[in-house]
């Protein structure tokens, strides 16, 4: 059986909503140089700003989990390549 237009599957990712916003250069430009300076990209830093805005004035109750980009660091007490296989000291 099909699933009904306008219904999303449980097994799909959360999709982000796609937006037109207009702001005003130099807003954008701060915005950018901001971003920028804490290596993310214009859209992301707007983001983070609309996030950080809206859990202050308690309109947003739980953070939303980032995606996270470089891979995660090793476990806890071990040695980089020793989870591989690699020679450990002793």
């Amino acid at each position: 059986m099909a699933s009904q237009p306008g219904t999303v599957a449980s097994a799909r990712p959360a999709q982000r909503k796609a937006i037109l916003l207009r702001l005003d250069p130099g807003l954008y430009d701060a915005l950018a140089r901001w971003g920028a300076d804490e290596f993310r990209s214009a859209n992301a830093q707007i983001e983070f700003v609309l996030r950080q805005a809206l859990l202050e004035s308690g309109r947003l109750h739980s953070p939303v989990v980032r995606r996270r980009r470089f891979r995660s660091p090793e476990p806890a007490g071990v040695m980089p390549g020793e989870a591989a296989g690699g020679r450990q000291a002793g």
